[in-house]
């Protein structure tokens, strides 16, 4: 008769559906027993496309389209070469939010806290994740990456601090961890998945469901106010009048820094209760 394992190291019985509730609860421990050995304390998140690239990545490839394509060959030609200089055009975010989280940073270091304050947190992947991860490396502090696996999407970027990577299955622990640790979210341009962080974390806002007061930072107006009009909504009487006041919004770093460091002095530099002064310092929610 062959050896039986203990269930807990039964590999065939951890991966199997009857053992999903141990899975999930992993995704909760495990993230948790590193953000305490790494001494975190509290985030900022940002949020935006992963298809967003630096000004020199975008310039580069868009000098070798200009080198193989040219211009006016053909329409097809011409949408191509388009789509480069937009590329361009749009790289300006990434570099805001690399010099936004590396001015974060900066300040954050310098408070007087035996934790890590703030941490500049992503979603670990390319685009603006991974300027913000990158900016706050520059800056010599602590920078998280809460990454998952997508089919279409690259891994992990390589500004992520060690120890600080994580990869997640199931995308509600994942966005339990984006929310439970923010002090602050700053939504830059994006597609469904930034639209989905932004209103996942607008809904707890709205409905006071935690205890602490979290920011909700709109960077770069011109793109938000084509892609999302609010104003209807409290027109319409969906959301109150006073709902439109949950949104801030920012056009340079240094105007989106001054209101989060604003807002992290007056609502959380002295944590309000011992659970949020831990680290990890996991949000109190209303019961």
């Amino acid at each position: 008769m062959g050896s039986q394992p203990k269930a807990y190291l039964d590999h065939t019985f951890l991966k199997s559906e009857d053992a999903r509730p141990i899975r999930i609860l992993a995704e909760y421990l495990e993230p948790q027993r590193r953000f305490k050995h790494q001494n975190i304390q509290d985030t900022v998140v940002f949020f935006g496309s992963a298809r967003i690239h630096s000004r020199e990545a975008a310039q580069n490839a868009l000098e070798e389209l200009m080198k193989v394509h040219g211009v006016g060959s053909t329409r097809e030609v011409d949408e191509i070469v388009a789509r480069g200089r937009r590329a361009v055009e749009w790289s300006r975010y990434y570099e805001d939010a690399r010099e936004l989280a590396r001015l974060l940073t900066d300040w954050a270091s310098g408070l007087d806290s035996t934790h890590h304050r703030f941490v500049v947190t992503s979603g670990g992947g390319p685009g603006i994740m991974e300027a913000a991860n990158r900016g706050a490396r520059e800056a010599g502090g602590k920078t998280i990456g809460l990454n998952i696996r997508l089919p279409f999407e690259q891994g992990a970027n390589p500004y992520i601090t060690d120890g600080l990577h994580f990869e997640f299955h199931y995308f509600f622990m994942r966005k339990f961890w984006f929310a439970y640790l923010s002090k602050a979210l700053v939504i830059f341009p994006g597609g469904f998945g930034t639209c989905d962080e932004l209103f996942e974390i607008l809904t707890l806002v709205q409905t006071d469901k935690l205890s602490k007061k979290i920011a909700v930072l709109l960077y770069g107006r011109d793109y938000w106010d084509q892609v999302l009009h609010f104003k209807p909504m409290a027109e319409w009487g969906a959301i109150a009048e006073k709902d439109l006041e949950l949104l801030d919004y920012a056009d340079t770093p240094a105007e989106a820094f001054e209101q989060l460091r604003a807002h992290l002095i007056a609502n959380h530099l002295e944590p309000t209760s011992a659970q949020e002064a831990a680290a990890p310092g996991i949000a109190k929610t209303r019961g």
